[in-house]
C-alpha cells in the first residue's frame, strides 16, 4: 500500500491556488515547531463569500497536499460554511493522511481561520472566539 493516496499526490505535484493576493482581505499564517511546516492563506472575501483564495506553503507533501485542497474546499463559499471545514473534512478529501501527517490537515483548518479571523478583526465584525481557538493539544495528529 503506497504512503499517500493518488488525490494527495495528484495535489502535491499540482497544487491549486498557489500564490499571493497582494490585497486580501484576510491573511492567515500558522506554523508546526514540531515538524517545521508553515502555511499562509489569503483570502478574498466579496458578499460574505470567498471568491478567491491564495496559499503558500513550506512543508511536505501533506502539508502542500492539504493547503490546495483546503483552497479547493473553501472557494466560493459562504463564510459560514468555511468557518465548518475541520481537518478531518480536509484529509477525508485527500481520502486520509498518515496518521503522523494529520497535523498537516490541522495546519490547513487552523490557517483558513486565522485568515477569516483576520478579516472579522480588519473590519470590526463580531464573532464567537471559541470558533478560533487554536488546537493546542495535537493528540489526534499525534504532535
Amino acid at each position: 500500500m503506497a504512503l499517500y493516496s493518488e488525490k494527495v499526490m495528484s495535489h502535491f505535484r499540482n497544487p491549486r491556488n498557489v500564490g499571493i493576493i497582494e490585497d486580501a482581505d484576510g491573511v492567515g499564517e500558522v506554523g508546526n515547531a514540531k515538524c517545521g511546516d508553515i502555511m499562509k492563506i489569503y483570502l478574498k472575501i466579496d458578499n460574505d463569500t470567498v471568491t478567491d483564495v491564495k496559499f503558500e506553503t513550506f512543508g511536505c507533501a501533506s502539508a502542500i497536499a492539504s493547503s490546495s485542497m483546503a483552497t479547493e474546499m473553501i472557494k466560493g463559499k459562504k463564510l459560514s460554511e468555511v468557518l465548518e471545514v475541520t481537518n478531518q473534512a480536509v484529509a477525508e478529501a485527500l481520502d486520509g493522511l498518515p496518521a503522523h501527517k494529520m497535523h498537516c490537515s490541522v495546519l490547513a483548518e487552523e490557517a483558513i481561520k486565522s485568515a477569516l479571523k483576520d478579516y472579522y478583526d480588519k473590519n470590526s465584525i463580531q464573532y464567537d472566539e471559541k470558533l478560533f481557538a487554536n488546537c493546542n493539544s495535537c493528540e489526534h495528529c499525534g504532535v
